[in-house]
């Protein structure tokens, strides 16, 4: 689970985030949403210990940001937004690269099924330099998974795809979340309703709705998007 509490976070005097609380569970795909500055990328980049908090507190499945952030990094996959790969890598060798970083028995099985299941197999021979955005954006999700983690942290995880690719990287970010904790954000409010099961909006670093989508129409939560951020 992802616990958090209170988080700000502030920038040359600025607040990024300002005192942000929710919890998601094992089962749930949460959609953070809010417009491009809202907040996100930085909570992201504070549960994934990228940096710290100005105040508040973070757990990933009961291990704190702040005493145990290795065996938090143990727990997640992390997608962010700018994907970082090694473009002079061939896709297998940077997926083998990444599976030994974690230590992963039958490192080339386990290889061969995150190219299967993120639809990789037709560009697996090439270098990753030599793929489209979309491509990366696949290898990105890759890695993020190849570990097996707990919980997937996913940063606008669909830029760059076109419509087939959307649906196929939808699909297995839906059946993830069926056994993982997933929070994955995005400015665009399809993706949410394509994907998730819980949509939490933030403004200006603020958390000013989380709804269970079951519980709201698509046209509600598109109302409501559209209030809080021309405010």
């Amino acid at each position: 689970m992802i616990e958090i509490n209170n988080i700000t976070k502030i920038y040359n005097g600025q607040k990024a985030l300002d005192n942000v609380s929710f919890t998601v569970k094992e089962g749930e795909v949460v959609g953070l949403l809010g417009p491009n500055g809202a907040g996100k990328s930085t909570l992201m980049k504070i549960l994934t210990c990228y940096i710290p908090p100005t105040e508040g507190e973070a757990s990933i499945c009961g291990h704190s940001i702040y005493d145990d952030p290795l065996a938090v990094r143990r727990e997640i996959g992390y997608l962010p937004e700018h994907n970082p790969l090694y473009l002079e890598m061939y896709v297998r060798e940077f997926l083998r690269f990444t599976a030994g970083i974690y230590g992963i028995k039958n490192c080339n099985d386990r290889v061969e099924e995150m190219i299967e299941l993120v639809g990789l197999t037709p560009e697996s021979n090439k270098r990753i330099g030599q793929l489209s955005k979309g491509y990366r954006q696949r290898v990105g999700l890759a890695q993020a998974l190849i570990h097996d983690p707990k919980v997937l942290i996913l940063d606008e995880p669909t830029t760059g795809l076109d419509p087939n690719q959307l649906e196929e990287i939808r699909s297995v970010i839906k059946e993830a979340g069926k056994s993982k904790v997933v929070l994955l954000s995005t400015h665009i409010m399809q993706e949410v309703e394509a994907m998730c099961s819980r949509a939490i909006i933030i403004n200006h670093g603020r958390l000013v709705s989380d709804d269970v989508l079951e519980h709201i129409t698509s046209q509600q939560l598109t109302e409501k998007f559209h209030k809080v951020t021309n405010n």
